[in-house]
């Protein structure tokens, strides 16, 4: 959960009154946000650099606020401000509009396609006569640095750069080149660089250090300039001297590149639609046509409101509330999110804005409406039904096969629910493409890549890690695996397997069968082509050839029995060879 430092009197000047520490400490709460201290900035420097570095730092009293982890709107004074303002019903929530320019020449944006190699998307406006105070410009400087470290990651997917318009000219360039070709004096220093001699310097710079791994390795550096090649920006370590604004910068151009074309977008209309309010025009934003390498076009910011449309029966119910459906309205509005009543009062239409982002489902807009309701006034009252806790069927299944796989001999292993790539796929004989995983996308260890599709693997491992131990070994394992699929609307699913393995200097596979005949006895499953289980040969890659067979129930498949190849004995360092059963316990239910 991130946290922000606003001055408390400039808080209060822009919330049209003063609170009480107290008073302000309740609003926040009604607001589902905590006041989480009151220090100075003497103090919080001292605290964080040392009383040397605190020395003529003032004592003006600083509030800082715990701000939920997607509420971006809220990471500055001026949104903060905004937010309570409207929740307090002294302001209607603004319009934020992008429009073309008064001249009809729009600023572009060209990206060009080596681009795609290190940073692919770019977006970009224009704040038109701003004025700027040294308290909202480093308001401003400080909501650019928590958007980064929150929505962007660290710079990983979104950083940004701001620059003063009437400095450089368009149309602007978003390209990428070789390091020791890209040559431009950076932000705060006083003799140009070229790229690699700017990765040295920064190296040991505190503050820059920690963004220079994502692309220091990358074959080319992005980096953005005008049409006299003046360099605006290299993403995302620094900007450009040349383009720096200033207190009496009056017209920025703003422009964000990333990796994930949706949170720059975000980022963008956060960053545009807060500060259009020092605008001549307030929350008016000046577009720019972005243009991409295919040559399709955009226009940014986007900036874009969207409707929901909610019974007002759910709402109530899932708060446990009765308000009609003006209430109900009245409460979204003091949220920032303007509603009407529509459909003979039984339903409400939502406006969401672009600055909530989190807005993404229908639970996020009643929570919202519980907030403005204010949870300290929901009735505690006991349910009208009454509902007895009992074990889910498939864990009661699991526990009972547990003991019965012990007492025939077998040993339970419990391996990790994550495994490497070569697990599931090389080691076991498989192509990667038709094991129908669900990837990892930014893995930390080569151990951990994917969610396991079998347990046979992990039972393997356990084996060959405990190959020392007295002949022979016989293992099992109950747990879950994953996969994708399309029926879920996470695109991925559970199923519960059970996997034994019999590792001797004899395969025994009648030990194996034997188990599998002891499960279904249990299970109740006869024997029986028709209306119980049976095995049906057929070939495996993981299998030795003409020892494998499918386990089938009522004609359907679920699960192998043989003798695993050598070549995946050798791929998991044993010496013995191994018989093995992997069947789904999910159709017994």
């Amino acid at each position: 959960m991130p946290t922000i430092a606003v001055p408390r009197d400039l808080l209060f000047e822009a919330l049209g009154r003063t609170y009480t520490d107290e008073e302000f400490e309740e609003l926040c709460f009604e607001y589902g946000l905590e006041l989480d201290e009151i220090t100075s900035e003497k103090a919080m420097i001292s605290k964080e650099q040392g009383a040397e570095k605190a020395e003529g730092a003032s004592d003006v009293v600083i509030y800082k606020v715990d701000i939920p982890a997607n509420r971006y709107d809220l990471l500055c004074l001026e949104g903060l401000a905004r937010a309570l303002m409207v929740f307090l019903q002294k302001i209607e929530h603004p319009r934020y509009v992008a429009t073309p320019p008064a001249d009809g020449n729009m600023q572009r944006l060209i990206i060009k396609p080596d681009t795609a190699r290190v940073r692919p998307f770019a977006v970009a406006a224009i704040l038109k006569d701003i004025t700027f105070t040294p308290e909202s410009y480093k308001s401003f400087i400080d909501l650019q640095d928590k958007l980064h470290h929150n929505i962007g990651r660290r710079r990983a997917l979104v950083s940004m750069g701001t620059h003063d318009l009437d400095t450089i000219q368009g149309p602007f360039y978003f390209d990428a080149q070789l390091p020791e070709d890209i040559k431009f004096k950076p932000l705060n220093q006083t003799k140009e660089y070229t790229a690699v001699e700017q990765m040295e310097l920064f190296s040991t710079v505190g503050h820059l250090r920690h963004y220079l791994p994502i692309i220091r390795d990358k074959p080319v550096y992005p980096l953005i300039h005008d049409s006299n090649n003046v360099v605006l920006s290299m993403p995302p370590i620094i900007n450009g001297e040349h383009s720096k604004i200033t207190l009496d910068t009056k017209n920025m151009f703003v422009e964000i590149t990333g990796t994930d074309r949706n949170k720059i977008e975000i980022s963008l209309d956060i960053l545009v639609s807060t500060f259009s309010q020092y605008c001549s025009k307030p929350f008016q934003i000046e577009s720019v046509e972005v243009t991409y390498p295919d040559g399709s076009k955009t226009i940014t910011p986007t900036l874009r409101y969207r409707h929901e449309q909610l019974p007002v029966k759910l709402i109530n119910s899932r708060i446990g509330i009765n308000e009609d459906a003006e209430a109900l309205a009245k409460l979204l509005t003091r949220m920032c999110l303007s509603s009407e009543v529509v459909e003979d009062k039984k339903q409400l239409r939502v406006e969401v804005p672009p600055t909530r982002a989190d807005v993404i489902h229908a639970c996020d807009v009643i929570e919202d409406v519980a907030v403005a309701y204010g949870y300290n006034n929901l009735v505690e009252r006991i349910p009208q039904t009454n509902t007895i806790g009992e074990q889910l069927p498939i864990n009661k299944l699991t526990d009972l096969l547990r003991h019965e796989m012990a007492a025939s001999g077998f040993t339970e292993v419990l391996t990790f629910a994550l495994c490497s790539r070569e697990d599931i796929s090389e080691k076991m004989r498989k192509d990667m493409s038709t094991t129908n995983a669900v990837i990892i996308s930014n893995p930390k260890t080569l151990d951990f890549q994917v969610a396991r599709t079998c347990l046979l693997p992990g039972v393997l491992k356990t084996i060959s890690n405990n190959r020392k131990m007295p002949l022979p070994i016989k293992a099992f394992e109950i747990s879950d695996i994953i996969v994708q699929t399309k029926e879920k609307d996470v695109g991925a699913q559970n199923l519960r397997h059970f996997c034994a393995v019999h590792y001797n200097k004899l395969p025994g596979f009648e030990v194996i069968h034997g188990l599998l005949d002891r499960t279904m006895q249990l299970l109740e499953i006869p024997f029986s082509k028709e209306d119980g289980y049976h095995l049906k040969a057929i070939e495996d890659s993981t299998y030795f050839p003409g020892r494998c067979a499918d386990v089938l129930l009522k004609g359907r498949s679920i699960g192998r029995i043989g003798v695993l190849h050598p070549e995946v004995l050798t791929k998991f360092e044993l010496t013995n060879p191994c018989a093995a059963l992997e069947i789904t316990i999910e159709p017994f239910l």
